[in-house]
């Protein structure tokens, strides 16, 4: 290679050089769009719940027990642990990426070329002998100068990719902790309901002993009695029912919380369950700088932007400077003759591509597309997690709405159980009213304790929309 063509390429490789800090250019965090305040909410400018620890929002002692044994032992949760110890591995092993590899060669080696060779007549000729000894001890050195930002932007996926492991375990944990809650929450309600039946059960009972008794005395037919005792019935029915979801729900709940199955010992009642009447959401970008999945996808857009440069990088050509040096004798006992058997070695090589130009330029394309994508995915996030929120608002506004209804409801049909049963006693009412009554008490007891554990439930919802769980 003449004069001129290694001036042209030396000074091509300097233009590149100047030039290397546009190889590959970020896309920032896009802008997302933001209401000024959530639909549904109340209060808006005061310090969001979400910041509040879980164990200051969910203030039942054995419901913090629950999550806590979650929080250590749930399966799912020690995976997620497991997934950040490698992310840790390999974000510590990234850090060695421009460190120049360094290698240890030993080395001994005969040979015995045929005598009638020109190897072997030479050997003989020269040094007198019929074999060739060669031994050998050196260090090898090898490094790539990152002009372009290639191992940078190694080092940069590597750094997004373990805090997006950290990210995921925030969003396991406000995920359990929500579970374990509306799981113990359904509990609650079903012992509330078991009550209820056990209660109502008490009062066909009652019931069906005035209309034998009245039967008795030829004041009811027979039918009067077997519609007195098949609503007995109905309610003695949900009693094992509900007993039977009991143990479901305790064994699915044990088993969330990573423990065998059995009974879970719970003095608190549906009712004692309770949280401030004003639930503030604060702003809408307090909601995003705390939820971990919407952190995780700005992550993405990191890891992305890491990647066009890694594609772009591998279509210019990479510098690699190697050097070696040791000892070298063809005889044992001069092997270590300092420094008679010293040798060194060193080289630079610049590698460009040539042939895979056009596979190399696809893979940028590609990793252009998917950076596009990912913003897209960013803003699709943004916008799930703020229907959330409004969503939570939206449920524990009807949910309130509707429990004050059932409350008076069932107010009303107490009232009507007693005022049937004293008319039907001096007999201006029939046992169809009483049974009517109590039936219809039954229904709306059980709605009620339904509405309250659903209400119970959006604000744990909401609680996690808001980003609330990860302290």
């Amino acid at each position: 290679m003449n004069n001129k063509v290694i001036k042209l390429y030396v000074f091509s490789l300097l233009l590149a050089l100047a030039s290397a800090c546009s190889v590959s250019k970020d896309i920032k965090m896009p802008e997302p769009e933001l209401p000024q305040t959530f639909r549904n909410a109340t209060v808006s400018d005061s310090a969001s719940i979400g910041g509040i620890s879980w164990r200051s929002f969910f203030r039942d002692q054995l419901l913090q027990q629950l999550i806590d044994s979650a929080l250590s032992r749930n399966y799912d949760m020690q995976i997620a642990l497991k997934n950040l110890e490698q992310s840790g591995i390999l974000l510590r092993q990234s850090k060695w990426n421009n460190i120049p590899q360094i290698g240890l060669n030993l080395a001994a080696s005969t040979t015995n070329p045929s005598n009638n060779s020109l190897n072997g007549l030479t050997l003989g000729q020269f040094l007198g002998r019929d074999h060739l000894e060669d031994y050998s001890a050196n260090l090898s050195l090898s490094w790539e100068a990152d002009i372009w930002g290639k191992i940078r932007n190694t080092n940069r996926t590597a750094l997004a990719s373990y805090l997006q492991s950290q990210e995921a375990r925030k969003t396991l944990q406000t995920g359990l902790i929500t579970t374990i809650s509306k799981a113990y929450f359904g509990l609650l309600m079903l012992d509330a309901q078991l009550n209820v039946a056990r209660k109502n059960l008490n009062l066909n009972d009652n019931t069906l002993q005035i209309v034998k008794l009245q039967y008795d005395a030829g004041q009811v037919s027979l039918l009067g009695v077997q519609q007195a005792s098949g609503q007995r019935e109905v309610a003695a029915g949900l009693v094992p029912q509900l007993e039977q979801d009991i143990v479901i729900r305790e064994n699915a709940l044990r088993i969330l919380a990573g423990q065998l199955p059995e009974r879970i010992n719970r003095k608190s009642l549906l009712g004692d369950i309770s949280f401030p009447d004003i639930l503030s959401t604060g702003i809408p970008s307090e909601m995003l700088s705390r939820r971990p999945d919407v952190k995780s996808r700005a992550l993405d857009l990191s890891i992305a932007n890491a990647r066009v440069g890694i594609t772009k990088t591998q279509m210019y050509p990479a510098l690699r400077i190697t050097a070696s040096g040791g000892v070298n004798s063809l005889m044992a006992a001069n092997w270590f003759n300092i420094p008679g058997s010293l040798f060194a070695i060193a080289g630079a090589g610049i590698l460009q591509p040539v042939l895979e130009h056009k596979e190399l330029n696809a893979q940028y394309k590609l990793s252009m597309i998917e950076r596009e994508k990912t913003v897209l995915l960013f803003r699709q996030t943004v916008l799930k997690a703020v229907g959330e929120v409004s969503d939570a608002l939206a449920n524990i506004e009807k949910l309130r709405a509707r429990e004050i209804i059932a409350l008076n409801r069932i107010k009303t049909l107490q009232g009507a159980i007693m005022n049937a049963n004293e008319l039907f006693k001096s007999g201006m009412a029939t046992y169809l009213e009483v049974i009517t009554a109590q039936s219809n008490a039954l229904v709306s007891e059980l709605d009620l304790a339904a509405i309250k554990r659903s209400e119970l439930d959006a604000i744990s919802e909401l609680y996690r929309s808001l980003g609330g769980g990860v302290f």
